[in-house]
């Protein structure tokens, strides 16, 4: 590069397409998802830039035919673990001295291949691998993994210029270094976007990382690791790691190296890394960083004055959308009385005509939860809540795994507000509803404050703009992410920057400049242009 200073201009965020009949998107991801579903690829680890193979296989399967396998993977042990931490290593060298502008050249690159000629198939392993409609795919898959890659970019260079003041005879400068030793990043299942994110959030500034991701998305992780590739970042910066989260986790967290962790997952999870880190924190050589973002119990208020269709269509697709498969899905929710009466029969009704089955047929609103251990745990809340006198399941209630792990939508009615299914997480498509008496709204507030340990998304519908500011108010702490007459869900990079507090995560909010901070060590500056040559100062001087 030359002698220049360089920068990036703010970028839009990427066009949601619809994929209607006829269009071309539609054709290329219909001709993808056929494609993908005739071939059964082999899925290496990357490590160093070369693939290896350890011949521990799992197996990649559609949530929807849970007997049709995508691929086999190959997974990671102590050895290979040994290995990315090598690589990574001598990798930084070279790449913490790169120019910033030679690295962003690549994720900016690697944002117009997955919009362009990438889009369909990163939607379509999206949409086999891990379940999800065409548009629930499009929205994350190619929308805000590119929105992702392109303002984290932009975010750097407003880093990288936030420089202080320099009064005369000096110059004081700040040098953003990236942290000393690779950032662990542990991606989950539910948003390929997330798992792009992770690991690439910190090599954008110079990092380099271990990629562990969910054992039920490593296909989409796979294609996304082989435009990484082609994109043209250097071997060893990301290092691409498919396996037992207790394997690599841990023997990760015991490396002196470790600089940091990018994390999205359970809340348990989370706890057993950070308790390991501070178990080891002697062995390290830097405190390393911890960024995460875990469960939600997300909520609906509405008040009397919210309108009935807006809050239904809140509720259905804050509740039902990717089968509640979302940290921010909306999983209870506190109505009036008065409110309820007049809204009950169409939101069943709303809620029995929701088509559920394969993602491939348009017409399906939904399709089957991510796998067994999934199916199993959300089908227990349904059946103990069936057996609760206080609850009652007043639509859906039913599944089958028999060919897939289907669950349909479900609402369940309760007349105590701590039952299991208003405090748990459940990450299924069920929904709680607690109707309270109308004048009592703000002690429902209070109620919904207190109920859920975590803290992530929540939102107020009401057209009373009194109502919305004393929901605002009381509900201050309880949601990272707060909405107004909307659902609460699908936050939009540089739009809602996304994360909570609580048991919900560090809200490091992911997609700002906020989480962008973590990933650089601050250096400053100080050069005297004029040095003092002698010790004494004035007020030594005798009077």
């Amino acid at each position: 590069m030359g002698d220049a200073f360089y920068y990036l201009q703010k970028p839009p965020n990427e066009p949601v397409k619809n994929y209607p009949p006829g269009s071309p998107e539609r054709e290329a991801v219909k001709n993808e998802l056929n494609r993908m579903q005739q071939q059964e690829i082999e899925i290496p680890l990357i490590i160093g830039g070369k693939e290896v193979k350890t011949g521990e296989m799992g197996q990649v399967v559609m949530p929807h035919r849970k007997e049709h396998v995508l691929a086999r993977y190959h997974q990671a042990g102590q050895r290979e673990v040994e290995m990315a931490i090598e690589a990574s290593l001598q990798a930084a060298r070279e790449w913490s001295s790169w120019r910033w502008e030679d690295r962003l050249v690549i994720f900016r690159k690697l944002a117009d291949m997955l919009t362009g000629p990438y889009r369909a198939r990163i939607n379509a392993a999206t949409m086999l691998g891990q379940g999800k409609t065409v548009h629930q795919a499009e929205i994350e898959a190619a929308c805000e993994l590119a929105d992702f890659l392109r303002f984290n970019s932009y975010f750097l260079t407003e880093i990288y210029q936030d420089q202080p003041f320099s009064p005369e005879g000096f110059w004081n400068r700040v040098d953003y270094r990236p942290l000393e030793g690779f950032v662990l990043a542990v991606t989950p299942f539910n948003f390929t976007a997330i798992a792009g994110n992770l690991p690439t959030a910190p090599a954008m500034a110079g990092n380099v990382a271990l990629w562990k991701p969910a054992s039920t998305a490593v296909y989409s992780a796979h294609y996304f690791m082989e435009m990484l590739m082609e994109a043209g970042l250097p071997p060893g910066v990301i290092n691409f790691l498919p396996g037992p989260g207790a394997v690599i986790g841990d023997l990760a967290l015991n490396s002196p190296n470790l600089a940091g962790v990018h994390f999205t997952g359970s809340t348990g999870t989370f706890q057993h890394m950070w308790k390991k880190i501070g178990e080891n924190i002697d062995r390290y050589h830097t405190y390393p960083r911890i960024v995460g973002e875990t469960g939600g119990k997300d909520f609906v208020v509405a008040h009397t004055s919210a309108e009935p269709a807006e809050l239904i269509t809140a509720l259905i697709r804050g509740a039902f959308e990717y089968q509640g498969q979302k940290c921010s899905a909306a999983s209870r929710a506190y109505i009036p009385h008065s409110l309820w009466e007049e809204i009950k029969d169409h939101l069943i009704r709303k809620v029995e005509e929701i088509k559920v089955g394969d993602i491939a047929d348009f017409q399906n609103f939904m399709g089957a939860v991510i796998d067994q251990k999934a199916f199993t745990k959300i089908t227990g809340y349904i059946d103990r809540a069936r057996e609760d006198r206080k609850t009652e399941i007043i639509a859906g209630g039913s599944y089958d795994d028999s060919t897939g792990f289907f669950i349909d939508p479900t609402l369940i009615l309760t007349t105590d507000p701590f039952s299991e299914t208003m405090v748990e997480e459940l990450f299924g498509p069920v929904l709680t509803i607690y109707v309270y008496p109308d004048e009592k709204f703000e002690e429902t507030l209070y109620l919904c404050n207190e109920t859920s340990p975590y803290g992530l998304t929540g939102s107020i519908m009401a057209r009373d703009r009194e109502a919305v500011q004393k929901a605002d108010r009381i509900l201050r702490q309880a949601a990272g992410n707060f909405y107004i007459n909307d659902k609460p869900t699908a936050a939009i990079v540089n739009q809602q920057p996304f994360g909570g507090a609580r048991a919900s995560g560090t809200n490091d909010k992911a997609g700002s400049k906020i989480n962008m901070y973590r990933w650089v060590s601050a250096r400053s500056i100080k050069e005297n242009f004029v040095p003092p040559r002698d010790y004494p100062y004035p007020y030594m001087e005798e009077e």
